[in-house]
């Protein structure tokens, strides 16, 4: 198999910075990282693909008007069902943008207008189309805060305080638990009938396991598409991402997942300015995907969304990587985000690490992506000069393996 050598001035690997290394790939996959240079293909400052940890791109779509989106659906607060691969469109110019700029995966969401606004979905940027696009079905979108109590003009129960939205929530969630532990208990009771009929009746095998798959099917059906989901979030087969911003918001989240055992991810907190919140939200295991940083502070609970806030979550225990929320900002401005946790003293590599292999571990995709190590996919970037220089510039982006743009 032909090999690509690219040859790092600087490699950020995800983790560590390395200086005058190379990178091996062949086919899909690194298979080495060389530490010294070697005849090469491709030269420069080397990082991997940028991650995007919660997106609305091709959702949310340039160049068109506002009546054209398709972020937010207005049937109901609980929608868990709604697949946003269903409302993007791939000719969004945003995905062009992205990949050049680096931003080759995005985790798109529905938007947060809802309690439930759908299912989380990762995506390749640089698909043409939906066909390969999907990455992993991640888990679920969810919200918190202001948004789901602001749209009491759309369809369905619409409580107008947070009080209301939570109680609707928690209503459902109990709804659903009692459903199940009663058709639990009803096929316990058909499987205990069943046990005294093999007796009495002298069953056959084939009967048997007839009637077993019955009562399976009909447990089944007790439930509908939507209830279903809800039990796989509250049996922890999926995460939600849950939209939260401010303090008081985000202790309600750590209380609800202490009390239904689900797992979530707090995305945005952009409010919290007590090191004391992320601190709650680390000994609770929660991770952040913090952002968007450089927005306006357009609505009442992002009063206290101060960019030095990136220095207090930097200080506190917290797991976190970073969003763009686009279109809240572009989505090429991922990497620009980070200009305000280098202010704040971080160093590049740990920098490089939050839109890479931090995203990439929050998402459960770390094993495959976010990081240039041998056995991982060749997902990377080759930049012009240091990639945190204003001016950086990939001049040559490969997306597993294959080269997708090159200046």
């Amino acid at each position: 198999m032909s090999q690509t050598i690219i040859s790092a001035d600087v490699l950020y690997d995800g983790h560590k910075k390395m200086e005058n290394c190379s990178v091996v790939i062949e086919g899909k996959k690194i298979v080495d990282v060389i530490n010294k240079k070697l005849k090469s293909d491709y030269h420069g400052f080397v990082t991997p693909g940028f991650i995007d940890a919660h997106s609305h791109i091709g959702m949310d779509r340039e160049g068109e008007p506002w009546t054209e989106s398709e972020t937010n659906d207005t049937l109901s607060q609980i929608l868990p069902v709604n697949d946003p691969v269903n409302s993007i469109y791939f000719d969004d110019r945003a995905f062009k943008d992205a990949v050049d700029f680096g931003v080759l995966y995005s985790c798109v969401v529905p938007g947060s207008g809802n309690l439930f606004g759908g299912k989380a979905k990762i995506i390749r940027n640089f698909e043409p189309n939906r066909k390969n696009a999907v990455i992993k079905d991640y888990g679920y979108k969810m919200a918190l805060g202001f948004n789901p109590r602001s749209t009491t003009d759309w369809k369905g129960d619409r409580p107008n305080t947070r009080m209301g939205v939570y109680a609707l929530l928690e209503q459902k969630f109990d709804e659903v638990l009692n459903k199940r532990d009663k058709a639990e208990l009803e096929k316990e009771r058909s499987l205990h009938k069943l046990q005294q009929d093999k007796k009495e009746k002298k069953l056959s095998k084939k009967e048997l396991d007839f009637q077993r798959k019955a009562i399976d099917l009909e447990y089944q059906q007790d439930f509908s598409p939507s209830e279903n989901a809800i039990i796989e979030l509250l049996d922890g087969k999926k995460i939600a991402k849950v939209h939260v911003h401010k303090e008081d918001d985000v202790l309600y989240l750590i209380g609800l997942v202490e009390k239904y055992g689900i797992r979530v991810t707090a995305d945005h907190t952009a409010d919290v300015f007590h090191k004391e919140i992320f601190n709650e939200l680390a000994k609770a295991g929660i991770p952040i995907v913090y952002g968007p940083m450089g927005s306006v502070g357009y609505k009442v609970e992002l009063k206290h969304a101060y960019y030095q806030n990136a220095g207090l979550l930097m200080k506190s225990r917290a797991f976190y990587g970073l969003m763009t929320d686009h279109p809240v900002i572009w989505a090429p401005a991922l990497r620009d985000s980070l200009k305000f946790f280098l202010i704040a003293g971080m160093s590049p590599e740990e920098a490089v690490s939050l839109i890479t292999f931090k995203n990439a571990k929050i998402l459960g995709i770390d094993d495959d992506l976010g990081s240039v190590e041998a056995g991982k996919t060749a997902s990377l970037l080759v930049w012009d000069r240091h990639p945190l220089d204003l001016a950086a510039f990939p001049r040559m982006v490969m997306a597993e393996g294959k080269v997708i743009r090159k200046a």
